[in-house]
């Protein structure tokens, strides 16, 4: 398969096969704590970045913000498009590349869409895309893995059958990044499709230097959907909330 890694497989529909059993549930809870947290005002422009379907988007929307969600999957967005309405706005785009400038209240980047690329140039890009996408002292939000804590539970082989089909999932790790092998066998294929995911082990001290180097200031830091203080063994997510200083 021709480009990267995430390209192809963010497109397959066996990736939204696999992932579509993630719990909505706690998301959307998530979601919810993090509105109450942010206080936004009623009509905040939104940019949800590598929004997938659209499935936060749309959660925000409802609460009567104005949100626009890019991803680089033009099948995610083409089923996302149909629920576009004057409130909510979806666009194939790349986060590498800038967007609108200096237009958002506050922008959003769930569930480790991040770290995907091959160069640190590609990861400061992305990061700069959404810094100048942000109004000044517009907000920032963006929900990690905790790295060590990835490092300690991580399930090394598991499979799961899903409408008849298997995936066999393999996951390891070296000094840089984590990887996730996901073997899809179908019956109506055949032989079995193979795809790997590459995510970079950023740390927060990673996250502070690449943020402060766009103009990105980290005011708080959460270690869980529940909004736990972070430990950096034993909490599961790095949820940082940044603000736009220059």
């Amino acid at each position: 398969m021709k480009g990267p890694w995430f390209k192809n497989w963010f497109n397959s529909p066996y990736y939204h096969q696999l992932y579509f059993h993630r719990d909505e549930k706690e998301a959307a809870a998530f979601i919810n704590k993090l509105i109450d947290y942010l206080h936004p005002q009623q009509g905040s422009k939104m940019l949800d970045v590598a929004c997938g379907k659209g499935r936060q988007s749309m959660q925000l929307s409802a609460k009567g913000f104005d949100v626009t969600g890019i991803d680089l999957s033009e099948d995610s967005i083409t089923e996302a498009l149909q629920h576009e309405n004057e409130n909510l706005h979806f666009f194939t785009h790349d986060m590498r590349l800038p967007f609108w400038i200096n237009y958002f209240d506050f922008a959003f980047n769930f569930f480790t869409s991040f770290g995907y690329f091959r160069t640190e140039r590609e990861h400061d890009n992305s990061i700069r895309s959404i810094a100048q996408s942000l109004k000044p002292n517009g907000t920032f939000v963006m929900d990690y893995l905790n790295v060590h804590y990835a490092e300690d539970h991580l399930i090394h082989k598991s499979e799961k059958e899903i409408d008849d089909i298997n995936f066999v999932i393999t996951k390891w790790f070296d000094e840089h990044h984590f990887y996730k092998k996901i073997e899809v066998e179908d019956d109506a294929r055949q032989e079995p499709l193979i795809y790997t995911e590459k995510v970079a082990k950023f740390s927060l001290g990673d996250f502070t230097d690449m943020f402060a180097y766009q103009g990105l200031q980290i005011k708080e830091v959460f270690g869980d959907y529940n909004f736990g203080n972070y430990d950096v063994k034993k909490s599961p997510r790095l949820i940082m909330i940044a603000e736009k200083v220059r």
